[in-house]
């Protein structure tokens, strides 16, 4: 990476891109940090977030970036964080124009 030191887990940095994901429209609520949550430890949950908000818009979209090129998602695990990135995006039964834009970049950079 080149904006951190640390790799991330596949684990880790499934819960990054969610909370970019919860964070989209700049709005994020108690329903969609359950949902990232509720999937993975306590710990990891915490490191990754406490990073998460110490990271600029920029240095995010770098982490995740860096962060795919080195972990290899198959095919299956694509469509299963695809699946749970909508998740949070509609969990608020919206689907903004900034949640959106985001989805786009994300599937650039995963696809």
């Amino acid at each position: 990476m080149h904006v951190g030191k640390n790799r991330w887990t596949r684990t880790e940095l499934e819960i990054y891109i969610l909370l970019l994901c919860a964070n989209a429209d700049s709005v994020e609520t108690p329903v969609e940090l359950r949902l990232i949550s509720s999937n993975v430890d306590e710990k990891s949950f915490e490191k990754i977030y406490n990073e998460f908000w110490k990271d600029s818009e920029e240095e995010r979209l770098e982490k995740i970036e860096d962060a795919i090129a080195v972990n290899d998602f198959s095919h299956k695990e694509l469509i299963k964080l695809k699946r749970e990135i909508r998740e949070i995006f509609f969990s608020d039964h919206q689907f903004s124009m900034m949640e959106r834009n985001l989805d786009k970049i994300l599937n650039n950079m995963l696809y």
